[in-house]
């Protein structure tokens, strides 16, 4: 099987959370097919809701989608390092590989800050792939904070 990114996917969403005023920040989960059965973008500002994280809500939808709490061998794209409570949701919902672009050294919870598959109370921690379409990503967030200040 040849890999296939997609982040293009990711990013397509991260760019439709900025234009409704959110963080720009997607994601899509991905069968083990290869096909997309899920895509989000942030949406903590139109739910009122701080959970509502592109990786939650892509979530959330996949094992709606699914009829399952649990996605083994699905893979999730995501624009910005998850956070630790996405990092945590990744590794409960049993997500098989985790590709995410930008890093995020402030808020991070997978390669900086909380760690979260670092700790030993991590029941399932994902094989983790960084830096896709990084600079992309990156540049949105950086073109949606500038215009806020």
């Amino acid at each position: 099987m040849t890999f296939r990114s997609h982040m293009d996917a990711a990013l397509a969403e991260a760019r439709a959370a900025a234009d409704r005023g959110e963080v720009p920040v997607g994601a899509v989960v991905v069968s083990p097919e290869g096909r997309i059965v899920a895509r989000a973008g942030n949406m903590t500002r139109a739910l009122n809701d701080p959970t509502a994280h592109a990786e939650i809500q892509a979530i959330r939808i996949a094992c709606a989608r699914a009829g399952a709490e649990r996605l083994p061998g699905h893979d999730l794209y995501v624009t910005l390092e998850p956070c630790p409570m996405c990092a945590a949701a990744i590794s409960y919902a049993r997500i098989g590989r985790l590709y995410y672009g930008a890093a995020d050294p402030k808020s991070g919870g997978v390669a900086h800050g909380a760690r979260v598959y670092a700790h030993p109370q991590c029941h399932h921690t994902p094989e983790v792939y960084d830096g896709l379409s990084a600079d992309a990503a990156q540049a949105l967030l950086t073109q949606f904070f500038a215009e806020r200040r």
